[in-house]
């Protein structure tokens, strides 16, 4: 079986193999790195990208297409929960008292949305954060988070429709790549001794990855 995947080099100590969530492998390399040594690599973990490549669940495809018009009676996830949404009258922004008021008088209510879990994911995700590191909201869409070869942590602001338990492994997963940035053995013992709930949430972001990473 022949894999094709890209290569992005960068000033960064070490080799390090990833499976986006659109099924693309990217292997990020030390500038200098010879083709031939990221080919052998690449090779050497060939059976492992196989799997990852076609996990059925990981990958699935979103349940239905975002963007459609918001309505009464809808719920959208937050904080690992259903929340109803109701339309209510005059203007303003949307607000949030155990379910979704959502002003009629808005005119794009998905982007109205996407910026309220956007903010509420800068107050709730980036203080987990600041203690250690500083970190920023973005808007990956294949990944819950990120460790830049600059050390820099970004988020995926989807992330704040899951528990917290799965917000707190996923903060935990990208610090840990300041100490360790393959997944290695250790790497997984930092993350384990941090995150008790590690599997947990892997399985919970298994089980409803796909639902996530609607838009809103």
């Amino acid at each position: 079986m022949e894999l094709i995947y890209k290569v992005v080099y960068s000033k960064r100590k070490s080799l390090t193999i990833s499976v986006e969530r659109d099924r693309s492998i990217v292997v990020k390399a030390p500038e200098g790195t010879a083709p031939e040594k990221i080919h052998q690599i690449v090779e050497s973990r060939k059976l492992w990208l196989y799997e990852k490549t076609h996990h059925a669940q990981k990958y699935s495809p979103l349940p239905h297409p975002p963007g459609k018009e918001l309505v009464t009676g809808e719920s959208l996830p937050y904080l690992g929960r259903h929340y109803r949404i109701e339309l209510v009258a005059g203007q303003g922004g949307i607000r949030f008292e155990q379910k979704f008021l959502v002003p009629q008088a808005l005119t794009d209510k998905s982007a109205a949305f996407r910026n309220w879990f956007v903010s509420r994911a800068e107050e709730k995700i980036l203080p987990r954060v600041r203690i250690y590191k500083e970190a920023k909201i973005g808007d990956g869409k294949y990944r819950w988070g990120s460790c830049t070869p600059n050390d820099n942590v970004i988020f995926n602001w989807r992330l704040i429709k899951a528990p917290m338990f799965v917000i707190d492994y996923i903060v935990v997963h990208e610090l840990a790549h300041l100490i360790e940035s393959n997944h290695t053995p250790r790497f997984w013992n930092i993350v384990n001794a941090q995150a008790p709930t590690m599997e947990k949430a892997k399985a919970w972001l298994q089980a409803h990855g796909a639902l996530l990473e609607q838009d809103v």
